[in-house]
Parts: C-alpha cells; structure tokens; sequence
C-alpha cells in the first residue's frame, strides 16, 4: 500500500505536466487488466472459501461421530457398571481427543487436559491425536475380549473410529498443504500492473480524483486477496480458525451427559466478534 500511495502521488502530479501529460493509454486496456485480475481473485477467493467451509464441514463430522462413538459404546457395552465405566473411560478419552486435535492443528502447547491424560497412560507420541485413537482401538479390544462383545457390534464401533481417523486425516491434509505461492505472485503482478495503468487512462482533469483512484482501485483488489489469505488456513489460531476449542468443550460436555456425568466445561457466551 505503500508503494501504491507514492506512485499514485507522483504519477497523478506529473501526468499534468512535462512530458508524462503527453502520454495516454486507453482506458480499454487498462479495463481488460483489471478484468483478468477480477477472474484470478474470484478463483482465489472461491478456493479459499471452499478450504475453510471443508474445514467447518470435517469438525461437524466429528461433533457427530463423537457422540456415535460414546452412544455406540453404552448401548452395546453390558448394561452393568463395568460396562458403564468402559463407556465413561470412551467418553472422557475422546474428549481429550477433541482438544488434542484442535491444538495440534494449530501448533498450540498443550493444555493440561491433554498433558494429564498422557501423564497417566505413561505414553507419549508426536502425534497425540492418533495415539488416543489408538488407545481407543486398544480398549474396544480389551472389552470385546471381556465381555465376549458380539463381532458385529466391536466392526460397527471400529467403523466410527476408522470416520474419526478419517476426518483428523482430513484436517491434517488441509493444514499441510500450501496455496501455490506463483498464483499470489501472479494477482500481486497484476495488480502493479493495473496501478501502473491507471493515472494515464483516465481522462479526469482533476489530479485529486486521479490520485484517489489510482490509491483505492488497487487497494481494493489488495483488501479481496487478503480476506482470501486469511480464509485459506482455517488453523492458524486466528479469529477467522474453525472454532475448534469451543467445539471441544461442546463435544466433551454432550459425551458426558451422554454417560449420564455432569458437563465438565462452562460456556460462556463470547466477549468479542469471534470465538475460538
């Protein structure tokens, strides 16, 4: 923006005088850059908003096969307190799951929720959300063999695991994966371009209107890709994240009433324009 501001000056002040007010470009041409760079920007724009809105749509599938996977565990366990205990152990570890993916997305330390739980399975992992997967995995095999689970029951709870697999998956892929950076050097090109372009197309007489445009049309293109940039990574612990940490907390709170516990997370209602 800076630099936009200092040619617009000089180029909107001399195109009135000396040997710049001999040059004209026709406004045509200036119109077709600016079009080519509307196109690029709604491509940006869509795909940074279709990044985001998957990520939206991977967490709400997660709130729902949380609450399968705790739902699946109490209806199918033995309806006595050793079966109702394993269901409360399934509720309270994808609780911690739910924070530890949120946190690990967003490069965050952990929180002491997800530090206790490993301090007391005495296990430790790179990646903490899948190690509590596995977990899973390893006390669906411990109850099956206790309670002769009955196999269809033990593949239908596996399947639920495998979708939340699935979906941490899914979240990593996001998270990894880079927006060409050639495409942003490209809009930035065509952006100086069409600046470039502007004070010698317009036909105005006044070099306080020439200026004003030649600093608020590029500026405008500049404010589409930036909301576009902030879109494009939905865990980067900013205001425009998945709101992953109230997810959690809502998720953990639903999974303990499920298993008839009191919600261990208060919800207050947000300060600000945006929640977390």
């Amino acid at each position: 923006m800076l630099a936009i501001i200092c040619y617009a000056l000089l180029a909107g002040s001399f195109d009135h005088y000396g040997i710049l007010s001999q040059v004209s470009i026709p406004l045509a041409l200036t119109s077709f850059a600016g079009t080519v760079l509307s196109l690029l920007l709604a491509f940006r724009t869509s795909q940074s908003y279709e990044r985001w809105w998957e990520a939206r749509v991977v967490w709400g599938a997660i709130v729902n096969d949380s609450r399968t996977l705790v739902r699946q565990v109490k209806l199918f366990m033995p309806q006595t307190a050793e079966g109702l205990a394993v269901a409360k152990e399934f509720a309270r570890r994808q609780g911690v799951w739910c924070f530890a993916l949120g946190e690990s997305l967003r490069k965050l330390d952990h929180s002491d929720k997800v530090t206790s739980y490993f301090a007391k399975s005495g296990t430790d992992s790179g990646n903490k959300p899948n190690m509590i997967i596995n977990h899973h995995s390893d006390a669906l095999a411990a109850a099956t063999e206790q309670f002769k689970l009955d196999p269809n029951k033990q593949v239908q709870i596996d399947a639920t695991l495998a979708r939340l697999c699935d979906s941490m998956g899914k979240c990593e892929r996001i998270k990894n994966t880079v927006f060409p950076r050639a495409y942003s050097v490209l809009i930035h090109f065509l952006i100086y371009v069409l600046m470039t372009l502007l004070p010698f197309g317009l036909e105005d007489q006044s070099k306080l209107v020439e200026i004003s445009l030649t600093i608020i049309i590029p500026a405008l293109f500049i404010a589409i890709e930036q909301t576009a940039i902030l879109m494009q990574d939905p865990f980067e612990n900013r205001p425009t994240d998945t709101p992953m940490t109230q997810l959690a907390k809502t998720i953990e709170n639903t999974l303990m009433e499920i298993v008839g516990e009191p919600p261990v997370n208060q919800i207050e209602p947000p300060v600000s324009y945006f929640i977390m």
